[in-house]
């Protein structure tokens, strides 16, 4: 298959709540970046992080293999820094190839969860 997508990609929107009403993983609040390598050559992808009230911190370095998806939490990255709770950020991807990139939240402060999913904003 060839490779399909673009290089960079930015996510406007991010937030990670501190709290939520359940204690398993799978239903923890979270923010993820749903990365498809579609190409035959892995993808070696930078993420920066911008906030209003501070400078951006980047980049986050992640590897998706050939012909796979990789969905990254925010909230499992540590280096160079934690992704800090309750804080409004955004998110730009550069990846040495043509990847896909979809945002995904689960707000689960609330017994009533909420999911929520788009698809980022792509560079032409």
């Amino acid at each position: 298959m060839e490779s399909i997508g673009r290089r960079r990609w930015a996510i406007a929107e991010g937030y990670i709540p501190s709290q939520s009403s359940f204690a398993d993983r799978a239903r923890i609040s979270h923010e993820t970046a749903c990365i498809l390598n579609a190409g035959e050559r892995e993808a070696h992808v930078g993420i920066t992080l911008f906030f209003a009230d501070r400078d951006p911190v980047g980049p986050y370095r992640v590897t998706v293999a050939p012909r796979r998806t990789l969905h990254l939490r925010f909230n499992d990255l540590k280096e160079p820094a934690s992704v800090p709770r309750d804080t409004d950020f955004s998110s730009v991807f550069e990846s040495d190839v043509p990847i896909i990139v979809q945002h995904t939240r689960l707000d689960s402060r609330h017994a009533e969860m909420s999911l929520m999913s788009t698809t980022a904003y792509a560079e032409a």
